[in-house]
C-alpha cells in the first residue's frame, strides 16, 4: 500500500511551501502517525523561517526529524500531536506527541512518540515541547520556597515558565512584558503582571525570555545582590550588548544559560523521555490553554509563517489543525 502525505517546507528564507511526499513502509518497531495538531513555536520557527540560524549553530539547531539543511530548503518543526494508525498493539489508536515537523502523516520509531495522558486534550498537548523547555529551565534555576521571581518576556516560553512557577509555594511571581495585553495571559496563569518600568525589584531569580537586549538589561536591574538571571532567549545571528559595568560586579550578579537540548545536570537522574512525560502530565492544567492564541488549517501555513515572522500575528503558540488530507 502506497502511503502519501503532505509536508510544509521552507523552500528558501522567507518562503514556505507544501510538498507531496511518499512515506516509507514502517518496520516492526515503527509507527505511522496521522497528525491531528501541530504547533508553531513562534520564536525558534520564525527565526528559522527568516534564515536567522548562525552557520556555526546549524548542527545544534537541527531538529530530530528535520529534512534538508539551513537556511533552506528545510523541513523544520517539533510540536506534533497525532494518532497512531499502524504500529505495535500498545500504541495503536493512541494519541501521541512527537518532535516532528508539520506534516499530515509520518513514520517514526515507536520510541520517538510519547502517549498523551487521557487527562490532556490533544489540542493542548502541542505545548509539550515548550513546557518541557520550562521544566528544564526550572531544573537549572532551582527556585526555592519564598523566592521573589520575575519572568521577563511574555512569549510562549516565558509564559510556560511563569505557569509552572505559579505552582511553587510561597513565591512571588511576576510576568514582565512591554505588551500590556499580556496582563490577561498572566491573570489566566495565576501570576502577577507588570510593564518593564513598573516591575518589582529585589528578585532572587529573573528568568529572561524576551530575546531583546533591553529585556536582558532590565532583568539584571531587577535582581537583588547575588541574584541570578537565567537566560532562555535564543538570539540566532543577532549581536547583544549588555551593561556589565556599573554595579554588575559589586552586586555579584550571575547570568547563566539554559537550553533544552541537554537535560539539566541538576537532574542527572532523569532522561529526555522522563522530562517529556513530565511536561505532558503538567499539561493537565487547563490554565495552559491561555498559551494557544490562534489556530488555522495546515494548508494555510505558507501564508501564515510570514505573518507570524513579521509580528503581524502576535501569537504565543499558533496551533495548526489537520483533517484527513493525505
Amino acid at each position: 500500500m502506497k502511503r502519501t502525505a503532505r509536508a510544509f517546507w521552507i523552500g528558501a528564507p522567507g518562503h514556505g511551501e507544501i510538498r507531496d511526499v511518499v512515506l516509507p513502509d514502517p518496520a516492526e518497531d515503527e509507527v505511522v502517525v496521522r497528525s491531528l495538531w501541530s504547533g508553531v513555536s513562534r520564536g525558534t520557527e520564525t527565526l528559522v523561517f527568516r534564515g536567522g540560524v548562525p552557520e556555526n549553530q546549524y548542527a545544534t539547531m537541527r531538529g530530530p526529524f528535520q529534512e534538508g539543511d539551513f537556511p533552506g530548503p528545510v523541513k523544520y518543526g517539533y510540536l506534533n500531536v497525532g494518532v497512531v494508525e499502524e504500529g505495535p498493539a500498545a500504541l495503536l489508536g493512541r494519541t501521541v506527541f512527537c518532535l516532528y515537523p508539520h506534516q499530515t502523516r509520518y513514520v517514526v520509531p515507536a520510541s520517538a512518540v510519547t502517549p498523551v495522558p487521557d487527562s490532556v486534550p490533544a489540542g493542548r498537548a502541542v505545548l509539550a515541547g515548550t513546557v518541557e523547555t520550562a521544566v528544564n529551565a526550572l531544573w537549572d534555576a532551582r527556585p526555592l520556597i519564598g523566592d521573589r521571581i520575575a519572568v521577563v518576556g511574555g512569549g510562549m516560553v516565558g509564559c510556560s515558565v511563569a505557569a509552572l512557577l505559579a505552582r511553587f509555594p510561597g513565591v512571588r511571581v511576576q510576568l514582565v512584558d512591554a505588551d500590556p495585553t499580556r496582563a490577561k495571559t498572566a491573570e489566566a496563569l495565576g501570576v502577577g503582571f507588570a510593564l518593564p518600568a513598573d516591575a518589582l525589584g529585589d528578585c532572587d531569580l529573573v528568568v529572561h525570555a524576551s530575546a531583546t537586549e533591553q529585556g536582558l538589561a532590565r532583568a539584571l536591574e531587577l535582581l537583588t545582590p547575588e541574584g541570578t538571571v537565567l537566560e532562555l532567549s535564543w538570539y540566532g545571528d543577532r549581536k547583544v550588548s549588555l551593561p556589565l559595568g556599573e554595579a554588575f560586579h559589586s552586586r555579584r550578579l550571575v547570568i547563566r544559560s539554559s537550553q533544552v537540548g541537554t537535560v539539566s545536570p541538576n537532574r542527572a537522574d532523569r532522561s529526555y523521555a522522563d522530562r517529556l512525560a513530565l511536561a505532558l502530565e503538567l499539561l493537565a492544567d487547563p490554565a495552559l490553554d491561555a498559551l494557544v492564541t490562534g489556530e488555522s488549517d495546515f494548508e494555510e501555513l505558507p501564508d501564515l509563517l510570514p505573518r507570524l515572522a513579521s509580528g503581524e500575528i502576535p501569537a504565543l503558540c499558533h496551533r495548526v489543525r489537520y483533517t484527513d488530507i493525505g
